[in-house]
């Protein structure tokens, strides 16, 4: 199942954005191609699995269908903890 090692390395990228402590992830959003050669269900739930531990503790995966062989990390939902937000 190659959705697992794709959905980790996407958290890894994930994780190497957040930057310093008290920055928590809220949502990630993946464009994903109807010919990227990936099933959305089997990505959706690697994703949600590894969201559902440390570092990120439920963060919301998000999966955006385009046309094509696309597959990205499309955006970061941050909180910073900042209260300006």
């Amino acid at each position: 199942m190659h959705e697992l090692s794709v959905a980790s390395e996407i958290c890894r990228m994930a994780e190497e954005h957040l930057g310093g402590p008290g920055m928590r992830l809220l949502e990630l959003g993946v464009e994903i191609g109807d010919d990227a050669g990936f099933e959305p269900e089997s990505l959706l739930f690697c994703l949600e699995a590894l969201l559902a531990e440390p570092p990120f503790s439920g963060a919301r995966p998000v999966l955006v269908r385009v046309p094509g062989d696309v597959l990205r990390l499309k955006y970061l939902e941050v909180d910073d903890g900042r209260a300006d937000d």
